[in-house]
């Protein structure tokens, strides 16, 4: 707790016990006549005498200290107890319990004697007891009437510390009970008549006064002593010129000085009067820092301050700059900048001027952030006196306060008592552990001087239960209860007293839990407290107790503002960057191991060097002993050797730690650059934190004090899980998403925790049936039975799985989804048959485990009740399960697949939906457009009236109304037409001219209006049933997945080395080789290695027909590569073989492979022949000896000439790609298929050859000498109107002539390019005669061209355009022959409507 009541000692066992009557005599007592008391005496005396309760005022000085306990041990008072007398720090009590003492003439220890926290010197002749006001708190419990002591003396009450006012209260509550106690309050002269009116016996302290009402009748006297001052001048020097003129913008009067200034001009109006030292008072150490700048500037400008000395004050000061301050050597003067400690806590010797800014930092508890707050606030009238008053003790004084006499007047009387301004959770957790209080209400109705709000006894209570101290549930006791608890424990003596410490009339009547009667044992903040017993369980208590005892005292290391790099140099080996905590460990070890080496003296000079306060250092290890002792009645058991290390349990430090500053904790922000704190806080790491510049994403702090803004002191990183563990039930955890999970079986939800509003974690996922197991079971049910998002074997989960797609395929098929039953019918099914408890599948197994042996079938859906009896009338006829298609040798039956997801109108379909052919790989090839586009027939009148509705309005108006006009279109279809040989859209134009006598021109039809579930979609799958490929456009998916084609081929016909294979390893003992058994082709069909009639969900069959049966239909054949010569077994050109009733047809040729031939199985007889005469080439090419040297020594002159300006780059390039030209001349066509036919056909080459590359030779000569003749006209230059057609001309030649063209253009048409090379310059020649018609003929060839390149584009394998249509290119040359060299005449008849003819054949035959 704040305050000095954390720093009380519990222990009674250096008090002094009352006097016995056989004590020595009193002692000859004297009293000062110089003092002001002593004048007062028997006044004093006879109040004391003829009243229970005293009150004496006094100025500092006045002697009533020392002389009041002298007068109370004449009064004998003394003879039947002790007289107790309190002073607020340990300091006072020893420094005056010496000076009465020595007034008496005795030694410490005898009549008078003195305790406090660590140190007692009394004995059973001790008459006058000094103590601190704590360790008469701790002596409450044991002697709870005080009985003890005949008289107390409360010196120094006007400080209102939480000590001071909870001793007050208490006194007000017993002395009813106490008839014979004297109680002397003794303060200055601040505010006495509430001390009067509190112990007033009428005065209810409880209940609401108003601020006029007279004083009792009955109150406590008040003796007024005046002090040893001289007159002190006030001066008023306020900041503002006018403060009677608020400020415009915040009506706050503002500052026309710096307060600097201000003191500074101060300063120089008491450098012109008498010598004499000044105090100087500031808000903090930051301001004395500034100010201590300032004056040294001053000091050296202005003569009338040479020699001036600058102390600064305050309590961060090592002890040896402080003892500069209270040892003036009278030599030079002083300015002594101090804080309010010198106010009334210290008496700061030789002052004669005082400068008052009028602000102190004041600390005060923030009942919104729940953090002690020191904010500066302006100082109230009675300070300012105090202040006033330091500078009248030596003579007489001036006073210059910085504000005026009418902000003086509007200030408050006094300043507000601790307990109004501080958190009451030390408070609370003494009283109640005493039994003076046993609930918050108790606490409300407790008699102290000035009661807290209700709020903040609310605040401390929270902190209590923060901590686990307090229990939940209080049960509030009457009135009278609390009020009586002194009297019960009246005669338990020393015994029953002790047991009232562990719980008042008992443990399970104590309003604390055990943790909080722990925590009551020792005299620090319950924060800490809570940190040493969780240590204790962790086995970290030594280390934490250190902790403890650092957070104490004041921090031992020192900063002397002229050393202060050096000192931070030194002290820089026990920072820790993870934790300050660790700091003062390491700290601490550091001094235990110096300790050890060096003696006493050698190691107070370390201190000094290493700017260490040894006094510090005393008072650490002294309070660390005392808590080792203490904490045996805790049940903390500590060991009593101080070595520690601090980087073993770190982890275990800091998490017992965390225990006690649950409310200090923060999250980093990275976005405002600061932490997230309890309650809405928000705060700084301070600045002399080793962890300022790191800024870790969870800290503790050991405090949270606001100046300038919210500072986190002694901080240390730790883990989210930590605090995690350590908030417990503090935790606040929230819960969203509930969902079903399928791989953990159960509900679960996103649990996030809060501490005080800080989020611990987010987003965890937990079991919600905890939580909320009515809504899991829900979800269970529908989630996992009724949407069927379950991992499980269960076998009636299987079975109902299976009846729910059978409903949902048939809405797929029909595209509907009205026939099954809704999700409500299926879910009441399942409620009505499980148990409540079920809310996940580990509850569900446990129930179904014992369910299931009485039943089997109880959750088992019914089928006839899954479809919907309402929507139960459909046609599944028109929705097959398959599509036939009737091919050369069979019919081809296919699978089809349903998918219903339609998409809004207009916008882009995302998911597959419509109607589904499964293709084998293999039968891709077999398959034609046409027969598809008819849809199934009960997609048949949606798609007639789409394609209706996509025709142009002039022609769509005359077939309305639509959906009427294509019932019957369908019917006619239906009775007139076959869709496996008839085209649609004839067919539909036909009938459509039937039923309404319109004819549809040609292209009028937009399949891209078509909905796209209107239009089969080919899915094609491999022998694994895997896709290949899948579009709408049937013969693209053909081209594109030729070569797979090319291999399910060779797979199924068992010409590729895998399937031999198999084949051998079939035919061997128990293998069924037989190349016509029905089984073997059977079992191909049910296989889907390329079988037709395969689901296509099915998976592939081991050990099918295919893998063990030889091609049926046909000799074998099988697919080699590397072959340099005919193959050794004969190649047919066709082979054969049935599976399932299907013919499965192949084409074996020999392909080209550049420098070899293979053996590989086709698709089609075209690719065959075409591959089997590029084979054959290049066979007799590899065979032949090459003539390219013969020829290139025989060239013409001419010829050597031109062949050095062709494309291929060399003669001998040029002559090879003649010779392969040569070779395909003499290849006749249908190529060889034999091995005697190729071997005729190699003689006669090997014959021919010479001759026909010579021959080739000179054409090509020819060629060459046009084309460079067509390069030359190009080169010679053009106008810009005849530009694009050059540009043609130039495209034309590159067309023609390239590298290779000798023999990709084929003996064929290869004559006929000089012809078409001299039509290019004679174009040349005649385009300026007829640029625009050259334009116009330009354009139409252009157009066809266009045409021509986009089909070669689409129907070119493996970059080979097919014969049929590469003739249709040729015819595009003989065209431009016709339309700009028509002289030179043309090959055949030719014309733009024959190339369009030509190309739609073509097309058509593809």
């Amino acid at each position: 707790m704040a305050g000095s009541m954390s720093n009380s000692s519990p222990s009674p066992a250096a008090g002094a016990p009352a006097p016995s009557d056989s004590a020595p005599s009193r002692p000859e007592i004297a009293y000062p006549e110089a003092l002001p008391v002593s004048a007062r005496r028997e006044e004093i005396m006879d109040a004391v005498r003829e009243h229970q309760v005293v009150i004496i005022a006094g100025e500092t000085g006045s002697g009533k200290t020392t002389q009041i306990p002298k007068m109370l041990l004449e009064l004998g008072l003394g003879e039947r107890g002790s007289i107790g007398h309190t002073q607020p720090r340990r300091l006072a009590a020893r420094s005056v319990a010496e000076r009465i003492a020595e007034e008496l003439g005795e030694p410490i220890g005898q009549t008078v004697g003195y305790q406090v926290r660590f140190t007692a010197q009394t004995s059973q002749a001790t008459r006058i007891k000094l103590m601190t006001d704590g360790i008469l708190l701790a002596e409450i419990p044991h002697d709870p009437l005080l009985k003890r002591y005949s008289a107390i003396i409360i010196d120094e009450a006007h400080e209102r510390s939480l000590n001071i006012d909870f001793i007050l209260g208490y006194l007000k509550r017993i002395l009813p009970q106490r008839p014979d106690l004297k109680v002397v309050i003794t303060s200055a002269t601040i505010d006495p008549q509430r001390f009067a009116r509190h112990f007033a016996p009428s005065f209810d302290p409880v209940a609401e006064h108003p601020e006029d009402e007279p004083m009792p009748a009955d109150a406590a006297p008040i003796i007024e002593v005046s002090g040893r001052t001289y007159p002190v001048e006030i001066r008023y020097r306020p900041l503002t010129e006018d403060p009677a003129l608020p400020d415009e913008e915040d009506d706050v009067g503002g500052e026309d000085r710096d307060p600097l200034e201000a003191v500074c001009d101060a300063v120089l109006e008491l450098a012109d009067e008498a010598p004499g030292d000044l105090l100087i008072f500031f808000a903090g150490e930051r301001e004395i820092r500034d100010a201590e700048d300032a004056l040294t500037d001053l000091v050296a400008k202005d003569r009338r301050l040479t020699g001036t000395e600058i102390l600064p004050l305050f309590a961060r000061l090592s002890m040896a700059e402080q003892h500069r301050v209270f040892r003036p050597t009278g030599a030079r003067r002083r300015i002594v900048l101090a804080t309010n400690v010198a106010e009334t806590s210290l008496t700061v010797p030789g002052i004669k001027y005082v400068i008052d800014p009028g602000t102190a930092r004041i600390s005060r508890y923030s009942t919104r952030t729940k953090v002690q707050r020191l904010p500066i606030e302006r100082i109230s009238q009675a300070s300012a006196a105090q202040r006033s008053g330091r500078c009248g003790r030596v003579s007489d004084g001036i006073a210059i306060r910085l504000y005026s006499q009418e902000d003086f007047d509007s200030r408050p009387a006094f300043t507000d008592p601790e307990i109004l301004r501080t958190n009451l959770a030390a408070v609370i957790l003494h009283t109640m552990s005493i039994g003076v209080v046993r609930s918050p209400r108790d606490m409300e109705r407790f008699p102290f001087v000035q009661p807290p709000a209700r709020r903040a006894i609310g605040d401390g209570v929270a902190v209590l239960r923060e901590l686990g101290a307090l229990k939940e549930r209080i049960e509030d006791t009457p009135g009278d209860d609390a009020a009586q608890a002194p009297r019960r424990g009246a005669g338990k003596g020393r015994r029953g007293g002790r047991g009232r410490t562990r719980g008042g009339r008992g443990a399970g009547a104590s309003p604390l839990t055990a943790i909080g009667r722990r925590l009551a044992a020792f005299p620090v903040d319950p924060r800490l407290g809570r940190m040493i017993v969780a240590a204790q369980e962790l086995g970290v208590a030594k280390e934490v107790m250190v902790l403890a005892a650092a957070l104490t005292i004041q921090d031992p290391r020192e900063r002397p503002a002229d050393k202060r790099q050096q000192a931070d140099e030194l002290h820089a080996r026990f920072r820790d960057d993870r934790s300050d905590f660790s700091s003062f460990l390491l700290l601490w070890q550091h001094l235990q191991e110096k300790q050890r080496e060096l003696s006493s003296s050698q190691f107070r000079k370390l201190c000094r060097r290493e700017f260490i306060n040894y006094v510090r250092v005393r008072e650490w290890q002294d309070l660390y002993e005392q808590l080792r002792q203490l904490g045996q009645q805790a049940e903390v058991r500590v060991g009593k050797g101080r070595d520690i290390d601090p980087g073993v349990n770190e982890e275990a430090v800091h998490r017992a730690l965390l225990t006690g500053l649950l409310s200090h904790v923060g999250l980093r922000d990275e976005r405002k650059r600061d932490y997230q704190g309890a309650r809405g806080t928000r705060f700084a790491i301070f600045p002399g934190s080793g962890l300022f510049k790191r800024n870790p994403d969870w800290v503790v702090a050991a405090e949270l004090v606001e100046t300038s803004r919210l500072w986190a002191r002694t901080v240390a990183a730790v883990r989210p899980e930590w605090i995690e563990q350590a908030a417990g039930n503090l935790l606040k955890r929230t819960h969203s998403e509930p969902h079903w999970s399928a791989q953990r079986g159960s509900v679960m939800a996103y649990e996030k925790a809060t501490l005080y509003g800080v989020p611990v974690y987010a987003e965890r996922p937990v079991d919600y049936w905890r939580i909320d197991p009515e809504l899991s079971r829900e979800l269970f049910i529908r989630k996992a039975l009724v949407e069927g998002d379950w991992r499980t074997r269960h076998r009636f989960f299987r079975r109902n799985q299976q009846r729910l797609a059978e409903v949902e395929a048939l809405e797929a098929r029909l595209r509907r989804r009205d026939l099954r039953v809704d999700d409500d019918a299926l879910y009441a099914f399942y409620d009505a048959r499980i148990p409540a408890e079920v809310v996940s599948e580990r509850h569900f197994d446990r129930w179904w485990k014992r369910a299931r042996q009485e039943d089997e079938h109880l959750l088992d859906l019914d089928p006839e009740r899954l479809v919907d009896a309402e929507a139960a009338e459909y046609d599944e006829s028109a929705f097959p399960r398959v599509w036939e298609v009737d091919t050369e040798d069979s019919t081809l039956r296919l699978d089809l697949r349903y998918e219903f997801a339609p998409s809004a109108p207009g916008s882009a379909q995302t998911s597959a939906d419509g109607v589904f052919v499964q293709v084998p790989v293999v039968f891709l090839n077999q398959l034609r457009q046409r027969p598809f586009e008819w849809m199934i027939p009960g997609l048949r009148t949606e798609l007639v009236t789409a394609l209706i509705r996509s025709l142009p309005k002039a022609v769509r108006k005359s077939f309305v109304p639509a959906p009427d006009v294509a019932a019957a279109a369908v019917q006619r279809l239906t009775e007139e037409f076959d869709p496996q040989t008839d085209d649609l859209l004839s067919s539909l134009e036909l009938a459509l001219r039937r039923i309404r006598g319109v004819v549809i021109p040609p292209g009028s039809w937009d399949w891209s209006k078509v909905p796209e579930h209107l239009r089969v979609t080919f899915q094609v799958r491999d022998p694994r049933n895997r896709v290949l490929g899948e579009g709408r456009d049937l013969e693209a998916l053909q081209e594109r997945l030729a070569p797979q084609v090319r291999e399910a081929l060779a797979a199924s016909l068992g010409a590729s080395a895998d399937a031999l294979q198999r084949i051998a390893a079939a035919s061997g003992p128990g293998g069924r080789n037989g190349a016509g058994q029905k089984g073997a082709g059977r079992s191909a069909g049910a296989g889907h290695d390329g079988a037709p009639g395969t689901r296509a969900d099915r998976r592939p069959q081991p050990g099918s027909g295919a893998d063990r049966a030889s091609s049926a239909g046909g000799p074998a054949v099988r697919e080699v590569g590397g072959l340099r010569d005919w193959p050794e077994q004969e190649v047919p050109t066709r082979i054969t073989r049935e599976v399932a009733g299907q013919v499965i047809e192949g084409f074996p040729a020999l392909v080209d492979e550049g420098q070899t031939v293979a053996v590989r199985v086709l698709a089609t007889e075209a690719q065959r022949a075409r591959a089997q005469r590029a084979g054959v080439i290049r066979l007799l090419a590899l065979k032949v000896p090459s003539p390219q040297k013969y020829v290139s020594d025989h060239l013409r002159n001419d010829e050597k000439i031109v062949f050095t300006q062709n494309p291929h780059g060399s003669v001998e390039a040029l002559i090879a790609d003649c010779t392969v030209a040569a070779l395909d001349k003499l290849t006749p066509d249908p190529a060889p298929v034999r091995r005697e036919q190729f071997q005729r056909l190699f003689e006669h080459v090997r014959a021919e050859l010479i001759d026909t590359v010579f021959e080739l030779t000179s054409l090509v000569a020819s060629i060459l000498k046009e084309a460079t003749a067509v390069r030359r006209m190009l080169k010679s230059g053009a106008s810009l109107a005849v530009v694009t057609a050059y540009n043609d001309v130039k495209a034309q030649l590159e067309h023609l002539i390239y590298p290779g063209f000798v023999a990709a253009t084929g003996y064929a048409h290869l004559v006929h390019l000089p012809r078409y090379l001299r039509a290019m310059r004679v174009r040349l020649e005649k385009i300026g005669e007829r640029v625009n018609r050259d334009n116009q003929l330009m354009l139409q060839v252009q157009e066809l061209e266009d045409a021509y390149d986009a089909a070669a584009q689409r129907h070119a394998v493996d970059g080979a355009v097919p014969p049929e249509l590469a003739e249709v290119g040729w015819m595009l040359e003989e065209l431009r022959v016709s339309f700009f060299a028509q002289e030179l005449g043309t090959a055949r008849p030719i014309s733009v409507q024959r190339i369009q003819k030509a190309q739609k054949a073509a097309l058509a035959g593809l």
